[in-house]
């Protein structure tokens, strides 16, 4: 893989977990900025739509070893498939049970708690249906990290599974800084805080923190 391209918005938690990935594995990579906000939404232009469909980010481009062109959109696959090529240092355990628990984690976040308060469905509720985008927000935040908290400590050392950088904490980490947009309480999650301050030592975390993109700006 040569040529790494990553299309991305700095506080967007997608990006985010991408972003830690390639720098957890030491993966040079030029940032493109896509702005969700500007212009309409940079992801809605014709441009971003040729480059992804589904209009939304992160989506990483590249060159293979032949020269074919590659193109990869959603987050989790781009971490796999990263884990894949390049497979020092492990995303996952070796345990085929703690695996499988890793990949439970990020998929709380993934798919329970981050679908239901990214951009475009805020937006529809505030704009379309009248409702409290926030109010939304900060409850699947809670519904999620309550969960969260509990499946955590079965497993959790330093990180959430053991005392090694996991998938889970990928994942994890770009979802407290979301929820604490919603201005969500995150006392009850006493675990969770552990673990993401442990984190929060890490050069490659610290790398990819929004704060430190190019295109970061003021909330």
């Amino acid at each position: 893989m040569k040529g790494l391209r990553l299309h991305n918005y700095w506080r967007s938690s997608a990006s985010w977990r991408v972003r830690l990935t390639l720098h957890l594995k030491g993966l040079p990579f030029e940032y493109v900025a896509v702005h969700l906000l500007k212009d309409g939404g940079q992801q809605n232009s014709d441009a971003y739509r040729a480059v992804n469909p589904m209009r939304t980010v992160p989506t990483l481009e590249w060159t293979e070893a032949d020269g074919t062109e590659r193109r990869l959109s959603q987050s989790l696959a781009i971490v796999e498939l990263l884990q894949e090529r390049f497979p020092t240092p492990p995303l996952f355990p070796e345990d085929s049970y703690l695996r499988a628990r890793t990949r439970m984690m990020a998929e709380y976040v993934n798919s329970g708690m981050q679908p239901l308060q990214n951009l475009a469905v805020l937006q529809r509720i505030k704009s379309e249906l009248k409702g409290d985008d926030k109010a939304w927000g900060a409850y699947w935040n809670a519904r999620g990290l309550e969960a969260l908290e509990t499946m955590v400590q079965p497993t959790a050392g330093r990180f959430c599974v053991g005392d090694t950088v996991s998938l889970a904490d990928v994942c994890l980490v770009p979802q407290l800084y979301g929820a604490r947009r919603f201005a969500l309480d995150l006392s009850p999650y006493p675990t969770l805080l552990r673990i993401e301050a442990a984190c929060a030592e890490h050069p490659a975390f610290q790398a990819a923190h929004p704060d430190r993109q190019p295109d970061a700006a003021p909330a």
